[in-house]
């Protein structure tokens, strides 16, 4: 397998994302949101996720392409575990701590535009961008880039956030008795579409999918849906989550008990967020 070769033929393409998304990843805060200390929710999506993509993916050592990977947190474990870990995201400050990580490979990139061979990875993910680009033809051009450099046979592993995960947070913080928050956390629920919020402070703007909508595109891009993962389940909106979590073995089980529901079709809007696992035909 080949590695994150670049395309012939011309520079990379410029990488084309929102000033405001920019801004709010360039605080640095995403790094300590999924790790060890950081806030219940946060915590339970990286074990989750985790946790599915090690029943999914490839055995080591397949070459995975992390597309939007962040800091590098799954890029962290992924390589860890002996996978080939090349990592691709718009955001300096990302790329900068990701290349700083052993056995991981970052540059920056738009998951709009891969600089990759076709077919050159055995498995894809995007575990950030689609919720990033709220027009479908964006999200849509993602997935078809997925497509291209995943080889046949190959996952394609994205995430999503629910529709409805912005009134569930907002509610059990009790940020939803508040007018304003009201009016817009009700607006995202009718069309999805979630706006930069007090200057990026609170979150940046975003597309909340219903859990048919990442399925539909998978089909349209030539993705073969395999399998729908609700990350959080229920749990993330009880109130003793930190200390289930920080208690070993209270941790497994409530990991155990979301794992019981994940593909339960009438609990998937129900986590904050969705995993879609299509594969490219051989």
């Amino acid at each position: 397998m080949s590695s994150s070769l670049p395309v012939t033929g011309g520079e990379p393409p410029a990488v084309r994302v929102r000033d405001d998304i920019l801004d709010y990843y360039a605080r640095g805060k995403e790094d300590a949101r999924l790790r060890e200390g950081g806030a219940p929710a946060g915590r339970l999506e990286f074990w989750r996720t985790q946790d599915v993509l090690r029943r999914l993916l490839p055995t080591p050592p397949a070459q995975v392409l992390d597309v939007g990977g962040g800091s590098g947190v799954h890029a962290e474990w992924l390589a860890r575990d002996g996978y080939g870990v090349e990592l691709v995201d718009p955001v300096p400050l990302h790329v900068e701590q990701a290349a700083r990580l052993p056995g991981v490979s970052a540059r920056t990139g738009d998951a709009r535009s891969l600089t990759d061979e076709d077919a050159a990875y055995d498995a894809v993910l995007l575990l950030g961008p689609l919720y990033h680009l709220p027009e479908r033809a964006d999200r849509t051009r993602a997935l078809r880039e997925a497509h291209r450099v995943v080889r046949p046979g190959g996952l394609v592993v994205a995430a999503t956030i629910n529709r409805f995960a912005g009134l569930h947070d907002v509610l059990r913080e009790e940020r939803y008795f508040d007018p304003a928050q009201r009016t817009q956390t009700d607006a995202v629920t009718e069309h999805g579409r979630h706006p930069s919020q007090r200057e990026g402070r609170l979150f940046t703007t975003a597309y909340f999918a219903q859990p048919s909508e990442p399925a539909q595109e998978f089909t349209e891009t030539g993705l073969t849906v395999e399998g729908q993962y609700g990350v959080e389940g229920v749990a993330w909106l009880m109130g003793g989550l930190e200390a289930w979590l920080d208690d070993p073995e209270r941790r497994e089980a409530v990991l155990a008990a979301t794992r019981r529901i994940e593909s339960e079709p009438a609990l998937l809007g129900a986590s904050g967020h969705l995993l879609t696992v299509g594969r490219r035909q051989p």
